[in-house]
């Protein structure tokens, strides 16, 4: 849809860059007093993607919600985008998405045909992912936001943790990164039309092919990576399985372009967000430029799955996903715990081939 309005220029920061940051989040849960079910087998306190409530021995409810500001001016391709990222969390956890509800706030400035169109877009990706939107909620506010509540199901044997790698394990990522940098210079009209679209159109691209490839293969733990960007996950996939991570960093997926708008100042808040939260646990070895380690931290909207497989699959998963997720690659592997929960290789220092 062509239109004059800006809506990211509605809107205080985008995409999954208007996370609140991972340390934070934690604090602010901490000692709450809750109810305790064995039947819900995650629950917010394990920081996975989606919460899992095992309804008898084959089925499991899966249950997310994801909202954020505008990250792109096309309120067709916003509405998405947005839905393609709420949705996500269901099949990182291995889930197949059924059910959603619509979350929507929008501002004075926003024209009814733009609001049409936001949720066009989500309808139409819903419908993609086999979803359907049964209701919601819309509310007006000073920022225009919109997101999904989404409910899956899956086997409880087929649901993938975020914190159950196992050493041994190889790691494939199945999206490049770059997205916040990206879109963050984007603001300031300085990357060109086909790059955006590339970008749009990742972000948009449901992760249903991998989730359903990854089913196939012995994968132990799985996360998409979204506003912590791939170190904030990582270092969760970490913690959470009591593992350490090895990032190849010549073998991770990202645009090129990202590193030069880094290096020019272009980071997203959240990176900075991101980058006080794991940098305590990473343990870099080699030489790793900071505008590659701010890709290393961009909040990613809409990203891919980090998937942690056994070894001896890892060769024919990964096969599989190159035929049908453009740019899945082997990232690193996992071992029993090192110095730091995350440990980047490069050059000479790198032991992932």
């Amino acid at each position: 849809m062509e239109t004059d309005v800006k809506l990211t220029k509605l809107a205080s920061c985008a995409g999954c860059g208007a996370k609140i940051g991972a340390g934070t989040l934690a604090a602010l849960l901490e000692d709450f007093k809750t109810r305790h079910d064995p039947h819900l087998i995650v629950g917010f306190d394990k920081s996975d993607d989606a919460s899992v409530y095992v309804i008898n021995d084959e089925t499991a409810l899966i249950q997310t919600v994801d909202f954020f500001p505008p990250i792109v001016d096309d309120p067709y391709m916003f509405g998405q985008i947005a839905a393609a990222n709420a949705i996500s969390d269901i099949y990182a956890m291995g889930g197949e998405p059924h059910l959603a509800l619509n979350l929507l706030c929008v501002t004075e400035q926003m024209e009814d045909d733009w609001i049409r169109e936001i949720l066009r877009g989500g309808y139409d990706k819903a419908y993609e992912a086999g979803v359907i939107i049964s209701g919601g909620h819309t509310i007006s506010g000073s920022d225009p936001l919109y997101g999904l509540a989404v409910t899956g199901f899956a086997k409880p044997d087929q649901i993938r943790k975020n914190a159950a790698a196992k050493p041994g394990d190889v790691l494939i990522l199945t999206k490049p990164l770059g997205i916040g940098i990206l879109t963050t210079a984007a603001k300031a009209e300085l990357v060109d039309a086909g790059l955006l679209k590339k970008l749009y159109g990742q972000m948009a691209r449901l992760n249903k092919d991998a989730c359903h490839l990854m089913q196939k293969y012995r994968v132990h733990s799985c996360t998409d990576v979204t506003g912590f960007g791939l170190l904030g996950h990582g270092l969760e996939m970490a913690q959470g399985s009591g593992c350490t991570l090895h990032l190849s960093v010549t073998k991770i997926p990202y645009h090129k372009e990202a590193e030069e708008f880094a290096g020019m100042g272009f980071v997203p808040a959240g990176a900075y967000r991101n980058r006080n939260f794991a940098e305590s646990s990473v343990l870099v070895r080699g030489k790793v430029s900071r505008a590659m380690q701010d890709i290393l931290y961009d909040p990613q909207t809409s990203g891919g799955l980090l998937i942690a497989v056994d070894e001896k699959d890892s060769e024919a998963l990964l096969r599989e996903l190159e035929e049908m997720v453009p740019g899945a690659q082997k990232i690193g592997y996992v071992t029993e715990p090192e110095e730091k929960p995350l440990i980047l290789e490069n050059g000479s220092e790198a032991a992932f081939s």
